[in-house]
């Protein structure tokens, strides 16, 4: 028996304004066929060095940390998916090499400066 590839929708927001500092990432929703690689972009604007965070929300349930940086050069992977902090780009890219149906949700993409994260406001739930 042959089976189609089933399709993957990811849902694309952004998170984060601290005193001037910013993230952006490409907003929307893709559809991906499974076995796909995702990249989702995220660069963001900030004076020194900020926390870095990738959330996911998969329908039904809240916001989970999904990836969390805390210094230029980590890169950090969790099921399969992985971002490196650039800061020479200022980016947090997304990456996953074979997204598969489980992988639909919605993604987020977030900065916290280092007061905030001390005080454990950055990985508070929305």
């Amino acid at each position: 028996m042959i089976s189609s590839p089933g399709l993957v929708t990811v849902i694309l927001f952004l998170l984060g304004q601290t005193r001037g500092d910013s993230v952006s990432q490409m907003d929307g929703q893709v559809t991906l066929l499974e076995a796909a690689t995702l990249t989702v972009n995220c660069t963001y604007s900030a004076t020194g060095y900020p926390t870095l965070f990738w959330y996911v929300q998969y329908p039904g349930e809240g916001p989970q940390l999904l990836l969390k940086a805390t210094k230029a050069n980590d890169k950090e992977t969790n099921k399969g998916f992985e971002a490196t902090y650039n800061a020479k780009t200022t980016s947090f890219h997304l990456e996953k090499a074979s997204v598969q149906e489980s992988d639909s949700a919605v993604y987020y993409c977030a900065l916290g400066d280092t007061v905030t994260e001390t005080a454990g406001g950055a990985e508070r739930k929305l």
